[in-house]
């Protein structure tokens, strides 16, 4: 369970499928458009401001400026691929027969040790995985491990640690709360709209 699967890294091809849940595919998209309609511009104005006062090679302002920038764009290129790639389920779709009843993507699942300590999680895609809200990826050991089990199921888990063998208690599909996008401080694109607000009469 505390080892899960790694989200891509920035540049490097993803060979897996980019399964993702509506909200999730919602929060990149949130994201990549803050980035390009306003910290990006944010970011080149603050820049365009720094070169102006001098000699760049001394100009801090100018180097951070630059930097940061080829962060943003860097970030703007792989939320660009995840979206492009992504194929979006919705746990709330309407399902019959085996896949109402077994664990698939989008699944929230409630499972027991072989102490009788239950826990329960979700199965989401690696750019959603929150282990604060028990959201792991379906390329995790225990996402595969409990994979097309139902209610009454045993799995055994394979992990770095041993394996453990895990009763499945329940298999459900409801919607799967992801934590919106939310605007980081102290972005450029906060600090322009205090300078904006500041050359105000």
């Amino acid at each position: 369970m505390n080892r899960m699967s790694r989200k891509p890294t920035p540049g490097t091809p993803d060979p897996h499928p980019n399964y993702i849940t509506p909200a999730g595919v919602k929060r990149l998209r949130d994201e990549l458009h803050f980035l390009l309609t306003r910290e990006r511009p944010a970011m080149t104005e603050m820049v365009a401001w720094a070169a102006s006062n001098g000699d760049r090679s001394e100009n801090a302002d100018y180097q951070y400026g630059k930097r940061r920038l080829r962060q943003i764009d860097s970030r703007i290129r792989f939320l660009t691929k995840r979206v492009e790639a992504a194929q979006v389920v919705d746990p709330e779709a309407p399902r019959s027969g085996q896949a109402a009843a077994r664990d698939f993507f989008g699944a929230t699942v409630r499972y027991a040790n072989s102490a009788g300590a239950e826990q329960e999680v979700c199965i989401v895609g690696v750019d959603e995985v929150d282990l604060d809200l028990r959201h792991i990826s379906w390329r995790s050991p225990l996402a595969r491990a409990l994979m097309k089990a139902g209610a009454g199921d045993t799995v055994t888990l394979h992990a770095p640690g041993g394996t453990e063998e895990l009763d499945i208690v329940e298999v459900r599909y409801e919607r799967v709360p992801v934590k919106p996008f939310v605007e980081p401080p102290g972005a450029e694109s906060e600090n322009r709209a205090r300078r904006a607000s500041d050359r105000k009469p």
